[in-house]
């Protein structure tokens, strides 16, 4: 039972100590380095813009250190837990502890709790601090660095409610139109009503599509009713705010409004809730990651290898950026509609939680 003897020791706040400490110090570390190539990158858009200083500093960068913790922190775990434990076990520490009656599950206490904290972090990051900060970050970016945004959607049907459904073959971002509107209204399999215009150009004092050169059938016990008119003005449950919602949309809703969006976009058949299920689950799937990467760490790195901590580091890295590779990979199955969402973006969570058992079983006891 000595191997659920859950008492911190001084032991386990020795590896604590220096697990948060050199996680904290990489991550400060290479968030330095990450915003020197982003400010040469970007630098002369900063100055071809006239960006305020203020605003560089406090709309984009402060906002930007978050979401680049978030987004590396698997790496950043990872690479912690390689470095310090491969010094352990070139300095015979590791082979000390195991030797004094400490099991290799029982050395994987301290690194567990470290994760925990980690985990809780990353989560509260997603769940809570990216997405304001996301929305103030890529608004920045629109503004400043990008070129006006251009939806470049055509040919767009949508179910903006039960048995209404809206066509439109294209969008202009430059007058806020919609090129040939129709919006048909069915009855079972049955049409109840179509209209349809040339245009329709969002009114922005009453929030509603006026259309030009209308058209309105409406389909009475099989008598077809038609109206026109040169203007008419329609409030339907679509605004012009749903056709600049670019791919980075998802980033900035919290998780009621992520939630709401998937719901919505599942009513009108949008194909854009594919990357809404994919935020939704990685905003989960990430944090956890830190688990299965801290255990493959610990039980590559405690072996005392001839080449040294650099063989150890290299191994690291690579199933490190591996790991990034195959879960930026995955959501490819979401796109080809080869695997659900919820599977495809905790497989390699699954993968390497196979990888880290195998190793766990090899490792040092």
């Amino acid at each position: 039972m000595k191997d659920f003897n859950f008492h911190i020791t001084t032991l386990d706040r020795y590896i604590i100590k220096r697990f948060i400490g050199t996680y904290i110090f990489a991550i400060l570390i290479i968030i330095g380095v990450a915003i020197i190539f982003d400010i040469s990158e970007k630098i002369d858009d900063f100055v071809d813009s006239n960006a305020p200083l203020n605003e560089i500093v406090f709309d984009y960068y402060l906002n930007f250190i978050p979401w680049f913790i978030n987004a590396f922190s698997s790496l950043f775990v990872f690479i912690t837990v390689i470095f310090f434990t491969s010094k352990m076990a070139a300095n015979t520490e590791i082979i000390a502890i195991l030797a004094g009656g400490v099991s290799f599950k029982r050395l994987l206490y301290p690194y567990f709790i470290s994760a925990t904290v980690i985990f809780f972090f990353s989560l509260i990051l997603n769940l809570f601090i990216i997405p304001p900060a996301n929305r103030v970050r890529i608004a920045f970016v629109d503004k400043y660095v990008h070129d006006k945004f251009e939806n470049k959607n055509r040919n767009m049907h949508y179910q903006i409610a039960p048995g209404t459904y809206l066509y439109a073959e294209s969008f202009s971002t430059w007058n806020n139109t919609i090129y040939k509107f129709t919006l048909e209204s069915m009855e079972g399999h049955t049409m109840h009503s179509k209209l349809s215009a040339p245009t329709a150009r969002w009114d922005t004092t009453s929030r509603s599509w006026r259309l030009n050169n209308y058209v309105h059938r409406k389909f009475i016990n099989g008598t077809e009713v038609v109206t026109s008119g040169p203007q008419m003005d329609t409030v339907i449950n679509v605004t012009v705010a749903d056709f600049y919602r670019g791919k980075h949309f998802v980033e900035t809703l919290n998780y009621r409004q992520l939630n709401k969006l998937i719901e919505t976009q599942r009513m009108r058949g949008d194909q854009s809730v594919k990357l809404s299920l994919i935020e939704k689950y990685s905003r989960y799937s990430i944090p956890f990651s830190v688990f299965i990467l801290t255990v493959i760490a610990v039980s590559l790195s405690s072996h005392k290898r001839r080449a040294g901590i650099g063989m150890n580091i290299g191994i690291g890295l690579g199933l490190g950026f591996s790991y990034i590779l195959f879960l930026r990979f995955s959501q490819m199955f979401v796109y080809t509609d080869t695997l659900p969402p919820l599977v495809a973006i905790w497989l390699p969570n699954a993968l390497y939680a196979v990888i880290a058992y195998v190793l766990y079983r090899i490792a040092p006891k």
